[in-house]
Formats: C-alpha cells, sequence, structure tokens
C-alpha cells in the first residue's frame, strides 16, 4: 500500500498532520491484531517521526473528515489543552433520514453511556452530560435533510445522538448503526469538514475545510 492509500494528508509539518479520515476507519487502535489499522497506525508508516501516542482528538470509526495528530508530546499536550478549552472550532456536515421542519436552533441534552450495551449513549436528563450543538439546515435532499452541525461541546456520539433521538431532532443520522438504519460499516453521512486551531509551535491559526464526499 502506497502513502497515498494509506491516508489523504492536508497538511503536515515538523509538529503536527492534518489528514482527512475515511469513515469506516478507526481514529486509534482497537483490542485485538483484527482492529490495529486505523489512523494512528498509518500515519506512524508514513511519518517514522510520529510519536506512540499522537492522538488528540478521535472521530468515530464511522464518521469521516478532518482529525489533527501531534508529532511531540509538547504539540500533543497544547493541541489537547485548545480542544479541551474549547478553543477549537469544528463544524460537521451530515445528512439526516427524514425531512427537518426548522431552518436552526440550538439542541441542549443531557446523555450518558449505557453500561449493558456500550457504546451506545442514552438521554438522561439526572445523570447524564449536558451535549450543546447548533445546527443548521442546507436543504432537503430526496427525503433527506442536509444540515451543518457546530458542536459547542464534545460528548461521546454527541451529534449521533442529538440527531435521532426525539428530545433533539427526532431523525438519526443516514447509516447510523446505532441510532438509526445502518446495517454496514461506512455507511454514516457525517463529516467534518471544517477544522481551526493554533499551531503549537507557531501560534499561527490553522483553517482546513475540506467537503464530504455525499
Amino acid at each position: 500500500m502506497t502513502n497515498e492509500e494509506l491516508l489523504d494528508i492536508v497538511y503536515a509539518d515538523n509538529k503536527l498532520v492534518v489528514v482527512n479520515k475515511p469513515s469506516g476507519l478507526l481514529s486509534v487502535p482497537g483490542r485485538g491484531p483484527e482492529n490495529q489499522d486505523c489512523v494512528v497506525t498509518r500515519v506512524q508508516t508514513m511519518f517514522p517521526e510520529c510519536r506512540k501516542f499522537p492522538t488528540v482528538h478521535r472521530l468515530d470509526m464511522d464518521t469521516s473528515g478532518l482529525l489533527v495528530l501531534g508529532f511531540t508530546a509538547r504539540a500533543v499536550r497544547e493541541l489537547i489543552d485548545q480542544f479541551q478549552n474549547r478553543q477549537v472550532k469544528k463544524r460537521y456536515i451530515a445528512l439526516l433520514d427524514g425531512v427537518v421542519k426548522e431552518d436552526e436552533g440550538v439542541i441542549e441534552m443531557a446523555f450518558r453511556l449505557d453500561p449493558y450495551n456500550r457504546p451506545y449513549q442514552v438521554y438522561d436528563p439526572i445523570h447524564g452530560k449536558l451535549g450543546v450543538t447548533h445546527w443548521r439546515k442546507l436543504g432537503i435532499e430526496n427525503g433527506m435533510t442536509r444540515v451543518e452541525f457546530t458542536p459547542l461541546t464534545g460528548r461521546t456520539h454527541q451529534l449521533r445522538v442529538h440527531s435521532a433521538h426525539p428530545q433533539g431532532l427526532n431523525c438519526p443520522i443516514v447509516g447510523d448503526r446505532l441510532y438509526g438504519t445502518g446495517t454496514a460499516p461506512g455507511q454514516l453521512k457525517l463529516h467534518a469538514g471544517y477544522l481551526k486551531f493554533m499551531h503549537p509551535k507557531t501560534k499561527e491559526m490553522l483553517e482546513f475545510e475540506i467537503p464530504p464526499i455525499f
């Protein structure tokens, strides 16, 4: 497999790399030898200078789009701080399985992991952690709604839960295997299309935008 086949590299320097992750590929290694192929191991193959643990943030296996990894411990630490302090700007494009009537809004909904059905997340206004998402309708396509999501928090499966649950948009993302009718990896129509953060070394603002293939 050539480097071009390994990953779509959007940007790289001696401190970090930004990739366009395909749907169906893990962000980090999973359990077992069959789950070692992921963004991290492919980046380490392409960039021998990459450290053992370059992860800054993750995308779900079935989510495509922009992912940044750090080559040095300091770069990873500083980038993680930006994510934790909500200094990173992110936007997603999704195709929802149904028609959303409103044009835009903000979803504020608490949810948590279902320990008996991992990694499924359940609505829980008492014990759940609040997730906040701004959304904007982009159009209707063959009975499906294209939306832009701007997550203001970074909870696990936030956009997927906020889309599917009646307390949210009540329209699961097309191809969602957990919250919708998807049946196989790589079908989810959710794409991390915009990412803006500060370079950990130069302090320059880096901005990337990649449209989805769906």
